[in-house]
C-alpha cells in the first residue's frame, strides 16, 4: 500500500503560522519509512497528517494499493502511538486482541494472534496480567503487538521504541520491519532505528529534505 501526500497544507486552530507548506511525499508500497527530525519540527505531525489523525487545511492524502484503488488511512492502517492508551483494567491479552479485532476475526484467531505477538515482544507469560500493572516500557510493547496484531496494510508508529532498552529495540523493530510484507512509516529520535529503515525522511523547519535511501 502506496501513502501519498500532494502539496499539504496545515495549520493548528488559532495558530499564528503553517506547519507545512506545499509538502509532498510518496511511500512506496512495503517500504518502511523512519521520519527524523530536530524536536519541534513537525515529524508527530506530519505522521498524524499521513495516517489520518489530522485534516490538512489544503492538499491530498491517499492511500492506494496494488490495483491502483484509493482508500481513507484510517481504513487500512494501524496505530503504535505515544500515548499508549491500553485499557488497564482488562488482561494484557484482551488488550492485544483489539488490534485482531479491527480485522472483524473470530475470537479465537485474535487470540491466538496476540499471543503469537505477545511471544514477539518478549511478554509470553504476561497475558493475564491486567495492563494497568505493566512499566512503561511493558505497555510500549503491548501497544506494538495489539498493533501487528492486525492485518491491515499500513503501521504508523510515533517512537515505538522510546522507552526500551536497545536489545528490546532490536527485537521490536524486526517484529515491526517483517510484518507481511507492510508498509511502515515510524517516526523516531533514534538514529540506529532510523537506519535500519528503507528510506529516511528528514524533516526541518516544515521542510522534507531529500528522502536518504538506507545503504547497502
Amino acid at each position: 500500500m502506496r501513502v501519498v501526500a500532494d502539496d499539504l497544507e496545515f495549520r493548528y486552530p488559532g495558530g499564528d503560522h503553517s506547519v507545512f507548506t506545499g509538502l509532498s511525499c510518496d511511500v512506496p508500497a512495503g517500504a518502511s519509512v523512519a521520519i527524523v527530525g530536530p524536536s519541534g519540527s513537525g515529524k508527530t505531525t506530519l505522521l498524524a497528517l499521513l495516517g489520518g489523525l489530522l485534516t490538512p487545511q489544503g492538499g491530498r492524502l491517499r492511500c492506494i494499493d496494488d490495483a491502483e484503488r484509493e482508500h481513507a488511512p484510517r481504513d487500512v492502517a494501524t496505530w503504535v502511538l505515544q500515548t499508549v492508551s491500553l485499557l488497564p483494567d482488562r488482561t494484557v491479552l484482551d488488550n492485544v486482541c483489539v488490534g485482531a479485532y479491527l480485522d472483524g476475526v473470530s475470537t479465537h484467531e485474535a487470540r491466538r494472534r496476540a499471543s503469537a505477538n505477545l511471544e514477539a515482544m518478549g511478554l509470553h507469560g504476561r497475558e493475564e496480567d491486567r495492563a494497568g500493572l505493566l512499566s512503561g516500557g511493558e505497555a510500549q510493547r503491548v501497544a506494538v503487538a495489539r498493533a501487528l496484531s492486525s492485518s491491515r496494510s499500513v503501521l504508523f508508529a510515533d517512537e515505538p521504541t522510546g522507552q526500551l532498552d536497545a536489545s528490546t529495540t532490536s527485537a521490536v523493530l524486526d517484529a515491526m520491519l517483517s510484518s507481511a510484507q507492510r508498509t511502515v512509516v515510524l517516526v523516531t529520535h533514534d538514529e540506529s532505528a532510523a537506519a535500519r529503515c528503507d528510506v529516511v525522511l528528514r524533516l526541518r523547519d516544515g521542510l522534507l529534505l531529500p528522502a536518504a535511501p538506507r545503504q547497502a
